[in-house]
Parts: C-alpha cells; sequence; structure tokens
C-alpha cells in the first residue's frame, strides 16, 4: 500500500474522489457531522489536520487534545490532591501529607484523551465514513485539494462541503508565545513541573480553570483582566460570588489591570501592566495568555476562491450555516458565537440533518456554559441584566447550597442557585448558579428552555432528597416566595 493510501484506525481507505459530504476539520464541528451523514447514508469523507505535539494524528480536535478533556482532567486530579491535604480530615479519614506525582497526573491525563480521540475512527468505521489525515484546500466549484501529512495530494469533488476547521489561542502582539515562558493553554495543560510563580492574561472561562489547576498544586498565581468586571457574561450575582471564592482559594485576581507588556528572558516572564493609573511590573516563572480564541482559516484559500469572511476573520454564513459560496457551509468556532464545544457539535448535526432534507435548527437561546471550577459555576439563559435590558419585567427566585443536605454531605455547601422568570408570562428566562456539580444539574433547566417551561411547571416537578438538585427546585419556589427551606425574599422588578 503507498504511503498516500495509508490509513489509521480502521478507517476506510480512499476508494472514489467524489463524496455526497466533504468535512474539513475533525474536531467537534467536523467529525459528529460527518458521522450523522454516514448514518443518513450520505458519502462522507472527514480531513483532519490536527497533529499532536508528538507529531501524530488524532481526531478530536482542541476539545479532546488540547482544551476540555485534558483540563477537566487535570481540574479532577488537582482537586483530589487539594482535598487529599485539605479536607479528608474534617471527614474523618486521617492521611499523612499528600506528595504530588506530576509525571503520572500528566499521563492519567493523556490516557483519558488518546482514549477518547482512538474511539473517533471506530466510529468512522461504524458509520461508513472515509477519514483521512492532512490538510485541505478549496478549490472552488465544489472541489477540495486535500494533501496528506506525507505530502501526496488528490483532488476531491463534493455535492456539499463543510468547513469546521475550529480556532486557535488568540496570540497578543504585545505578549508574543515561545511556549516556554510565556505560553498558550495548551503549554499550560503540559507543564512538566508546577510554576512557583505563575502569571495569567485573562479571567475568562480559560483563565479562572488553569489557575484553579497550577494553585491547587502549589503555584502562586495572578490573573490579570483588563476588563473592570469579573466573568461579564455570568449573571452578576453569581460571579461576585465566584470572584470571592476564588480569591478565598488563593488565586489573586485583579481586574481593571490592562497589559502594556510581556517578554520573556528566557528563565522568567516579565510583564507591565497599568491598574488604577499607574504602570506595574510583575515576574512570573511562567504566564499563560489566556484571552480567548480566534477563527483557524490557515491553509483554506479562503481569499483565492472568495469565501467571505468578516473582519475578525470568521466564516459568514446565513442562518443556515450556507456561506456565500454555492454549496460550502461553516460551523463551530470558525463562524464565531460561543466557542464551545457541545455548540459545535450540535450545528454540525442541525447543518447534515438539513442537507438531507430535514427541519433542524439550534436553538441559541438554550446553549450551556459552564466553568469547571470548584466550585463549578454554569449558566444557560438571560442574566437578570440582560433580561431587563431586553425589556422584561423580570422576578427572581434564588436558594444557597448553605440549605442544602447533599451539599453539606459533600462538604461543598457554597454557592448558590439564582432563577430569572418573566414577571408577566412566567416563563424561565435563565438560570445562573455557582456550587458543586452545578454543570451536571444545569442540564434539566435546558431541557426546561426548550419546552418553554413556565416556573410554576418547575415548582410543581419533584425533585430527589436528597439531591443538590433540591437548591435548583428551591429557587424555583423562591421566584414566588414559595421556598420552603429558605427565607423568602420575592423580588420583581
Amino acid at each position: 500500500m503507498s504511503a498516500f493510501l495509508h490509513v489509521t484506525r480502521g478507517q476506510h481507505p480512499l476508494m472514489s474522489d467524489t463524496y455526497d459530504l466533504i468535512v474539513i476539520g475533525g474536531g467537534t464541528g467536523g467529525y459528529p457531522a460527518a458521522i450523522r451523514a454516514g448514518q443518513l447514508g450520505m458519502k462522507a469523507v472527514c480531513i483532519n489536520a490536527w497533529l499532536n505535539r508528538d507529531n501524530k494524528p488524532a481526531y478530536g480536535g482542541t476539545c479532546l487534545n488540547a482544551g476540555c478533556i485534558p483540563s477537566k482532567a487535570l481540574l479532577e486530579s488537582s482537586e483530589m490532591f487539594h482535598r487529599a491535604g485539605h479536607e479528608l480530615a474534617t471527614h474523618g479519614v486521617k492521611v499523612n501529607a499528600p506528595t504530588l506525582d506530576l509525571v503520572a497526573m500528566q499521563a492519567r491525563k493523556s490516557k483519558i484523551t488518546s482514549s477518547l480521540t482512538g474511539g473517533i475512527g471506530a466510529l468512522f468505521k461504524a458509520n461508513g465514513v472515509t477519514g483521512l489525515e492532512g490538510t485541505a484546500r478549496l478549490m472552488g466549484k465544489g472541489k477540495v485539494e486535500y494533501t496528506s501529512h506525507s505530502g501526496e495530494k488528490k483532488v476531491l469533488e463534493g455535492k456539499h462541503i463543510i468547513v469546521a476547521t475550529g480556532s486557535e489561542p488568540v496570540e497578543l502582539k504585545i505578549a508574543p508565545f515561545d511556549h516556554k515562558q510565556i505560553c498558550d493553554s495548551w503549554d499550560a495543560l503540559d507543564f512538566t513541573e508546577v510554576p512557583g510563580r505563575l502569571g495569567i492574561i485573562g479571567a475568562g472561562v480559560i483563565g479562572v480553570e488553569l489557575g484553579s489547576v497550577w494553585a491547587r498544586l502549589g503555584s502562586k498565581v495572578t490573573i490579570l483582566e483588563a476588563l473592570p468586571t469579573f466573568l461579564p457574561m455570568v449573571d452578576q450575582t453569581i460571579a461576585k460570588d465566584a470572584q470571592r471564592q476564588f480569591t478565598k482559594q488563593g488565586l489573586d485576581i485583579r481586574l481593571g489591570a490592562k497589559v502594556i507588556s510581556a517578554k520573556s528572558n528566557g528563565k522568567e516572564a516579565v510583564v507591565e501592566y497599568e491598574s488604577e493609573g499607574a504602570k506595574k511590573s510583575e515576574t512570573f516563572d511562567k504566564l499563560i495568555v489566556a484571552v480567548g480564541r480566534r477563527p483557524y482559516t490557515k491553509g483554506l484559500n479562503a481569499e483565492g476562491v472568495g469565501l467571505e469572511l468578516d473582519p475578525r476573520g470568521f466564516v459568514k454564513v446565513d442562518k443556515n450555516y450556507k456561506t456565500n459560496l454555492a454549496g460550502v457551509y461553516a460551523t463551530g468556532d470558525v463562524i464565531g458565537g460561543l466557542m464551545l464545544a457541545h455548540k459545535a457539535i450540535e450545528e454540525g448535526v442541525a447543518l447534515v440533518e438539513q442537507l438531507h432534507g430535514e427541519k433542524t435548527e439550534v436553538n441559541y437561546n438554550a446553549v450551556p456554559s459552564v466553568i469547571y471550577t470548584t466550585p463549578e459555576v454554569a449558566w444557560v439563559g438571560l442574566t437578570e441584566e440582560q433580561a431587563k435590558a431586553a425589556g422584561h419585567e423580570v422576578k427572581i427566585g434564588a436558594s444557597p447550597f448553605a440549605a442544602n443536605g447533599r451539599a453539606k454531605a459533600l462538604e461543598a455547601a457554597t454557592g448558590s442557585v439564582k432563577v430569572i422568570s418573566d414577571a408577566k408570562t412566567d416563563r424561565i428566562l435563565g438560570v445562573h448558579m455557582i456550587g458543586p456539580y452545578v454543570s451536571e444539574i444545569l442540564q434539566s433547566v435546558v431541557v426546561a428552555l426548550e419546552f418553554g417551561a413556565t416556573t410554576a411547571d418547575l415548582q410543581l416537578t419533584m425533585h430527589g432528597h436528597p439531591t443538590l438538585a433540591e437548591a435548583l427546585h428551591e429557587a424555583y419556589l423562591a421566584v414566588d416566595g414559595r421556598a420552603i427551606h429558605a427565607i423568602n425574599k420575592k423580588k420583581v422588578s
């Protein structure tokens, strides 16, 4: 078999140049779309360009290889380390002071990641999808030039083409990556030593998650955020509580701190920033730049074929993900909006079903968001501030985890649930929460929003006892001053 025809993990070899669907991108915006196409009887190929740091190809894109999955593995491991040193004694479990084996922790993370990425090839085989490792270049008129990692080229033709090339970390001109002292989020998941002094530019989801990991393992963490507000996308009652709790845990969160420059001297990163009208300086062993992500379209030949991009480089699409080129569509991070793996998955699947003649759409008013710190922060729908700005008269209900029996048993009775409802229609507009495992509790709210549930509907829904979800039920009851295990403070505004 030639090098060009070599495929891995049981995937189908390239048997034809012509496909019903060509998916460019093997991340969460791409591979699920290809799988769904295979399920619907479409002849699909997925071209995956991702190479890991060991130069080996892997499906799953940023999420499985350098984002969602490895970060959650490290968050869980670092939390176990923290509990062993600070919490087990409270439960009556006496242990010696724990010691950190970072090599084993990183190995566990890598094993979890590889097990998931390796399974995608099997899913392709089961659904009749062809998987190709290499890059793709748009040629126009339904044609794509595929180049294998070994350099072989071939032209593929597709009735439909989906661009799902994802995103990459934003690099600041004032803080260029050297991937040693000044790092991106992927670098920060692969540290071989715990930095004594860790700086992070950006107090968003990525910044606080990575800060939490390394602070638990012993780093002194300083987060510099240019905005004056912490987590502005979260309801501010919840966001302020989160800031208090993260600060108690040792994260030094400095709001209104605008970085002027960051330079590496080969051993340390020196950061100059402005705060409260004064110029200041900090020196770190490692600096993580976590100021967001930008669309990845390198090598796509967008300009060459006239694919329209917006001023920030995102591929422009209509409500059905169609670009300005006939037969070319785009989904996921590369089209902007919330850069979340689950959003990308749903967009790709919805698009494929539309191409198959079905009427499917994504409800962007019910996209869940989570920060996997301890406690977790999770939300869906409008904040109180957004609801009022949109003209809603709102009524608010809240319930603290301090009154929740399961949270107390977990030694995690911190945080609260906040429900925002429309005072006139009684519809749930949004739910924001901070507390133990709220990422799991949130999913019932997503279902409620999908079905247009009212507050009364959910007040009448029985929740198991004792469960963390009872805090959510109490918050629903509190909207109308009916909470049983908390003092009611009914608020309509």
